[in-house]
């Protein structure tokens, strides 16, 4: 059993997993990883002389350079572990932003981002004077290049946005906005939460300053993140949070700092969801990217084909270029209530506004129901999803009984 816990029942019926964008199911190598960290190598790490200690802190480091690697970066000092893709974006806002920002700069987001990429820089804004400007979406669920363009301008100190959006699939240009954006000096951080498990990616080829992403959205564990800095940058962060491991000397008067990468990451570490970051990277690797997006691509358009057949549902977002992720309506019914009706058939999908509620305004609604695809996933459940969409609109009397 690969992944361990698509192998059960829910309510009585097989589980069908749909909810790959709020967060991945774990493939037995990576629960492997973690368990034999605790079961034989538990110690601290940095700090040991003794053997686990030692054994840990290599894991540890080594999980780090796979990192490096993965995400073609060019130093092990410019992979940060943090716990996720919000605290690597806060920690950006709160250290970055209080020594670049002030009154009259303008932070640029688009209206595709979660609250992660919205609500730290909201929060830095108000602290610094800054004004917080947002690049509008169309009724397809994009955001126009030609508006980017538009919107980068003397003023704009920083430009963060999300690689794919969790709430529509919509995968923006980054290799072009990262691009209009460093033409006029303007620093970059990409969220890239929803690409790290979908498709490969080279933070040096991108040229981007920041880059974030978490372990559980590519099938590793919750609470690890990174946060991907350019060297240069990142060496001239101070530390927002403060404590053991990130030091270099303490006296009761004053403390300095431990170089890159320790003085970001202050205290005990999430090691054991490290080494499962570590594993995690290990099984996408083994599986290919090539076979990973085009086994998503046949998923995401049998998905499309399937789920427009059914008249009473109407997609939230029809972006041209877009990822496994299909948000829909039916009109008179609550995302909730069919979300129910479907979890009593062994359907989990996201219903809500998936941390995304000014896009939710945007087309007028309070929610959407979600599906997200993943290469686990198979064309047999998305023909169970349409039978169990039709079962409940039927329920709910949207659907005439045959």
């Amino acid at each position: 059993m690969e992944f361990p816990a698509l192998h059960q029942k829910v309510n009585d019926a097989p589980l069908v997993y749909f909810d790959h964008a709020a967060t991945a199911q774990k493939p037995r190598k990576v629960i492997d990883a973690m368990t034999r960290y605790y079961e034989f190598d538990n110690a601290n790490v940095h700090r040991g002389v003794h053997h686990l200690s030692q054994r840990a802190t290599r894991a540890y480091e080594e999980a780090r350079m796979k990192t490096v690697r993965f995400i073609g970066a060019e130093d092990p000092s410019e992979v940060i572990f943090t716990s996720g893709t919000t605290a690597s974006i806060n920690l950006v806002a709160q250290s970055w932003g209080s020594a670049h920002l002030q009154a009259g700069d303008e932070v640029l987001v688009t209206g595709l981002e979660h609250h992660a990429n919205l609500v730290p820089w909201q929060m830095i804004c108000t602290r610094t004077g800054a004004h917080l400007k947002i690049v509008p979406v169309n009724d397809l669920g994009e955001v126009s290049t030609e508006s980017v363009a538009q919107m980068l301008h003397s003023k704009t100190r920083i430009f963060a946005f999300s690689w794919i959006s969790n709430a529509l699939g919509t995968i923006n240009p980054a290799h072009e906005w990262v691009r209009l954006a460093h033409e006029k000096g303007i620093t970059t951080l990409i969220d890239a939460a929803q690409v790290v498990a979908h498709q490969p990616i080279d933070v040096h080829n991108l040229g981007v300053d920041f880059l974030c992403f978490s372990a559980h959205k590519m099938m590793g564990p919750t609470g690890v993140g990174v946060l991907y800095g350019k060297k240069s940058i990142l060496e001239t962060l101070e530390p927002v949070v403060g404590g053991g491991d990130m030091i270099d000397e303490v006296t009761y008067e004053k403390s300095t700092w431990a170089d890159l990468p320790y003085r970001l990451e202050a205290g005990t570490p999430n090691i054991a969801g490290v080494i499962g970051l570590s594993a995690a990277i290990d099984f996408l690797e083994s599986i290919g990217w090539s076979n990973i997006e085009r086994r998503e691509s046949e998923l995401l358009q049998y998905a499309l084909l399937k789920l427009g057949s059914i008249p009473q549902i109407r997609f939230i977002g029809q972006p041209n270029n877009r990822a496994g992720v299909i948000s829909f309506v039916v009109d008179g019914v609550h995302p909730y209530d069919l979300g129910t009706l479907l979890d009593e058939q062994g359907i989990a999908l996201r219903t809500g506004h998936h941390c995304a509620q000014p896009l939710m305004h945007h087309f007028g609604i309070s929610g959407t129901c979600r599906v997200s695809l993943a290469l686990y996933n198979t064309l047999e459940e998305i023909d169970q999803l349409e039978k169990a969409l039709i079962r409940a609109l039927r329920l709910m009397g949207k659907v005439q009984a045959q």
